[in-house]
């Protein structure tokens, strides 16, 4: 059932990237062969609505909340000329080998793809959808909340009211690290960032440093932000925040030599993929005090395993990968994941297209 959120959230899709059921029930009826796509996932209403009401496919889905197995997949995407998957399938050679020469898209319900075989699928000559742009606020939002509640230790102040550890007032009892007059590093200034710092500036922010492939003048002038290597931002940032996207040259970037170099006081939040940081040197600095917090929405493994030593840590904040998790975010990637395949599968430019 529609509700106003749904609607809500594809109003946010820019009209020539929602397919409409006028141009779609044309091609029904103009005696279009419908192509099998499988989706690998119980999906949010409005990617499903977009794909039942196409008329152009038949839709073979694994019906549950949780990852369809690695055998059903394999056996479910034989002979499918579509696939629509999310993060947590990797879509590897062995998969494209079962699928066959009739997969001809592949679209996934994220904005990252290192899950996706790329050379493989290019080599094949299948096109990739993905779903950027629709969860830059979400993330961004999520992002600064995040840094929030680790800097300000609130999730170990909550405990602490709850657990009868909460006594006379104390002067130095709970605190953190505040926003104003701070200098903030940003590894990875693509939308996101920039999304991330023009919502922390009016916490008085004082410096906005930038670490990345290249320079990128054009979007450091929206934030007035000073480029600088890694080993600056480390040693010159009071927060933080990792933003990249994770390639093999940022596969374990945020390791022992960067920690080392950053300050006693500062604060490391991740809400880009979990493979980015070497999980044991993030350890390390946090229980040495190298560096004073973490926040974390991504891990290696997720979930992280509940025995994990950064869990027994007070001063770092696990959430379980959900920068994205607003309803009209979801309800955005699932129509534009819909609308990509669809444009696949009838060989038009998709709204958001891989370069292979």
């Amino acid at each position: 059932m529609w509700n106003i959120s749904h609607l809500r959230a594809l109003r946010k899709l820019p009209s020539a990237e929602f397919h409409t059921c006028s141009r779609l029930g044309a091609m029904k009826a103009a005696g279009k062969h419908r192509a099998r796509v499988y989706v690998s996932r119980r999906i949010p209403p409005a990617g499903m609505e977009i794909l039942q009401q196409s008329g152009i496919c038949d839709i073979d889905q694994w019906d549950s909340d949780d990852p369809v197995p690695r055998e059903e997949l394999l056996k479910k995407v034989a002979g499918a000329k579509g696939l629509y998957c999310l993060l947590t399938e990797k879509i590897d050679e062995e998969v494209l080998k079962a699928a066959g020469p009739s997969l001809k898209v592949v679209s996934t319900m994220s904005v990252g793809y290192d899950h996706l075989s790329l050379e493989e699928l290019k080599k094949r000559g299948i096109r990739v959808g993905y779903t950027p742009d629709v969860l830059t606020e979400a993330v961004a939002e999520l992002t600064v909340a995040l840094l929030l509640a680790t800097s300000r230790r609130l999730i170990e102040a909550a405990h602490e009211a709850k657990s009868g550890g909460w006594g006379t007032w104390k002067p130095l009892w709970m605190c953190g690290n505040g926003l104003s007059q701070s200098t903030v590093g940003i590894f990875g200034l693509g939308r996101i960032g920039e999304a991330i710092a023009k919502r922390l500036k009016p916490f008085g922010v004082k410096k906005f440093l930038y670490t990345d492939v290249t320079p990128r003048p054009e979007v450091a002038a929206n934030i007035s932000a000073e480029f600088v290597s890694m080993d600056e931002l480390a040693e010159r940032s009071d927060f933080i925040t990792v933003c990249c996207a994770l390639t093999p040259e940022t596969q374990g970037i945020c390791n022992k030599k960067l920690f080392s170099k950053m300050k006693s006081t500062a604060v490391f939040i991740n809400t880009s993929r979990g493979a980015v940081v070497s999980q044991e040197d993030l350890y390390e600095a946090l229980a040495n005090g190298e560096i004073a917090a973490a926040g974390l929405d991504v891990t290696v493994p997720e979930p992280l395993p509940l025995d994990h030593p950064l869990f027994k840590l007070k001063n770092c904040v696990i959430l379980p990968h959900i920068a994205s998790a607003t309803i009209e975010t979801r309800n955005a990637m699932a129509a534009l994941a819909a609308n990509n395949l669809l444009a696949g599968l009838q060989g038009e430019a998709m709204p958001r297209e891989v370069p292979l």
